[in-house]
């Protein structure tokens, strides 16, 4: 009887990987959320799909209202009674929301510091940050990832040549499957509205695959220039560089999506200049000007007595090899107001 029980549980858990994998995916390359932890923890928190929460509410993640939740609401039992819990109006809501929880709270931005396919460093990072207070929840996690291989999902993100799928069979919505173009590799198009049963609308990204982009070099350092929309993850996998690498070689803060046009280093920058000074033009924040002459961020704030995060005025001298004279003038953009603040 139990060898039955096991074998349905299984059965359960596996419908469940093949309805939800790609969102995992897309997810992943949306965001940086490894798929193999996201299946992991809808797998656990909703049951396979078939808790109360997640069939009631699709709630996939156990994710709690929070003073910033502004959509519908339900309630149910957990570490406390009657406690809220946020409801969605699909599965894929769930699954973006778990997406943008953990990408936006700063408790788990260590996370994306992470080489995505270590699930188990992922496991062991969401429990001390504290996603949940069960004692054995990263255990828990780790062991459905082995059992059920979710880490090849994982992995799959990470293949430019795989086209993930969106496959439904939910409250609200039909057993159909909505197809994206060439997702792997995450460069935005637009977006297009599909038209789903009783009126509901969900909203895709439309992506197209990564050309081949040239490697060039600046200040004798390897370098492309990236589009928006470019997911970092793409660029370190067809390049054969660690995320974390390719964060460090452009000193960069997190992992995402591109927001702009911009250089991105396969290697490290030089510390020093193959000239003598760079003269600012407009909208060059110093980390621009870092980019472009390939020098180290934190060496050119050095030489010119500046911090990282300012922007120059326009016709200051950067120094790019040597201690500046004068401090350059700068400006501050103010968060108020939208105001600036010109600093001699």
């Amino acid at each position: 009887m139990s060898s039955f029980i096991a074998i349905a549980q299984q059965d359960k858990v596996n419908a469940y990987v093949e309805k939800y994998k790609d969102i995992a995916i897309v997810e992943m390359q949306r965001t940086g959320v490894p798929a193999a932890i996201t299946l992991a923890q809808g797998i656990l928190e909703s049951s396979f799909g078939e808790s109360e929460l997640c069939k009631n509410s699709n709630n996939h993640f156990g994710i709690k209202c929070k003073i910033d939740w502004v959509g519908e609401k339900a309630y149910a039992d957990d570490d406390e009674a009657n406690e809220c819990f946020r409801k969605y109006p699909d599965p894929l809501a769930s699954y973006k929301d778990h997406s943008d929880f953990l990408k936006s709270r700063p408790h788990y931005a260590f996370l994306f510091q992470l080489d995505p396919t270590d699930f188990e460093s992922w496991a062991h990072g969401l429990k001390k940050a504290g996603y949940a207070t069960e004692k054995s929840y990263a255990e828990k996690l780790i062991g459905l990832i082995k059992n059920y291989n979710l880490n090849a999902y994982t992995y799959l993100a990470l293949d430019k040549n795989y086209i993930p799928k969106f496959s439904w069979a939910s409250n609200n919505l039909s057993d159909k499957d909505l197809t994206t173009t060439t997702i792997a590799t995450t460069i935005v198009e637009d977006e297009k509205d599909l038209a789903l049963p009783k009126n509901n609308t969900i909203k895709i990204k439309e992506t197209k695959s990564i050309v081949s982009l040239e490697v060039f070099r600046i200040n004798d350092s390897k370098v492309i220039q990236a589009n928006a929309g470019t997911s970092l993850l793409a660029i370190a996998q067809t390049h054969n560089i660690s995320l974390k690498k390719l964060i460090e070689y452009n000193e960069l803060n997190n992992f995402d999506v591109l927001e702009n046009d911009q250089l991105i280093f396969l290697e490290k920058k030089q510390k020093k200049g193959n000239k003598d000074f760079h003269i600012v033009t407009a909208g060059e924040s110093l980390y621009d000007i870092a980019q472009k002459e390939g020098v180290r961020l934190d060496v050119l704030a050095e030489y010119n007595g500046l911090n990282k995060n300012i922007y120059p005025l326009i016709g200051e001298t950067i120094y790019l090899r040597s201690k500046a004279l004068v401090t350059p003038k700068f400006s501050i953009a103010s968060t108020i107001n939208n105001s600036t603040s010109t600093i001699n």
